[in-house]
C-alpha cells in the first residue's frame, strides 16, 4: 500500500519547518535553490502512475526563472538609480557659488554685475539683436550682435539704457530677434545666474536655487560656467 505523504512531511524532508516556510513567504525570499529542492522532492514523491509531464516541469522552472530574473533586474536598476542620484547630488553641491546658463526669458540685474547670457542660433543668421524690456513692457535697451554662425552667441548688458542712465536692479525681460534667409525669427535665449543653494529632496529630483530666478531642475541647466 502506497503511503500518502503530506505537504508538511515533504518540506521536513528538505529541512524546512512550517515556521521557516511561513517566514520565507512573509519575506518573499524563496530562492532558486529552495525552488529546485521543492521540485526534486515533488518529483521523488509523485504518484508513479501519474508522473509529472516534462512540459509541466519545464513550465514551472521557466515561470520561476522569469520572476527571479525580473526581481534581479529590478534590484539592479534600483542600485543603479541610487548610484546615479548620489553622483548627481555631489555634482550639484559643487555648483553652489558658480554661474549656470539656463533657458529663460527673464534675467536679473544686480548692482555691479551685468546681465549676461547667450542667444541660441539654429543656423547662420544676420542682424542678431537682444531686446531688454522692463516688467512694464518698456524697451530699455537693444543690443546689436551682428552676423553669426549657428550656435551660442554671448551677450552682456551693463544695466544702462540708450541715454546712458542706469535703470536700476531688478528683473528684466530678455528676448532675441535674428534674420535667417531674409526672414525674421525669434531664437531662444539662455540667461546666466548664480547657484545659491541646492535642494536634494522632493519628487522633482535635484533642484537648484538661482539668484533672482528662483528654483529650477538641475536637468534644465544648459551650461556650467
Amino acid at each position: 500500500m502506497t503511503a500518502i505523504t503530506s505537504q508538511y512531511d515533504l518540506y521536513e524532508d528538505i529541512g524546512l519547518t512550517n515556521n521557516s516556510i511561513q517566514e520565507e513567504k512573509q519575506q518573499g525570499q524563496l530562492g532558486l535553490e529552495d525552488f529546485m529542492q521543492l521540485l526534486v522532492t515533488e518529483l521523488t514523491h509523485q504518484d508513479p502512475f501519474k508522473p509529472m509531464e516534462n512540459s509541466e516541469m519545464a513550465t514551472q522552472v521557466s515561470q520561476f526563472a522569469t520572476v527571479s530574473g525580473i526581481d534581479d533586474l529590478n534590484s539592479s536598476f534600483n542600485e543603479l538609480r541610487a548610484a546615479l542620484t548620489s553622483d548627481q547630488a555631489l555634482q550639484a553641491a559643487t555648483l553652489v557659488g558658480h554661474d549656470v546658463l539656463v533657458e529663460s526669458s527673464v534675467g536679473a540685474l544686480t548692482s555691479g554685475e551685468p546681465l549676461q547670457g547667450s542667444v541660441v542660433l539654429p543656423s547662420s543668421a544676420t542682424n542678431v539683436r537682444v531686446m531688454i524690456t522692463s516688467q512694464s513692457g518698456e524697451l530699455v535697451r537693444e543690443l546689436q550682435l551682428g552676423t553669426h554662425e549657428a550656435g551660442q552667441v554671448a551677450f552682456s548688458w551693463d544695466g544702462y539704457d540708450d541715454a546712458g542712465d542706469y535703470v536700476g536692479d531688478g528683473l528684466y525681460q530678455v528676448s532675441a530677434i535674428a534674420n535667417v534667409d531674409d526672414a525674421e525669427m525669434a531664437p531662444s535665449t539662455l540667461v546666466s545666474a548664480e547657484v545659491e543653494s541646492v535642494n536634494l529632496g522632493g519628487s522633482g529630483g535635484i533642484q537648484l536655487n538661482l539668484s533672482g530666478l528662483g528654483q529650477i531642475s538641475m536637468n534644465d541647466v544648459a551650461q556650467i560656467q
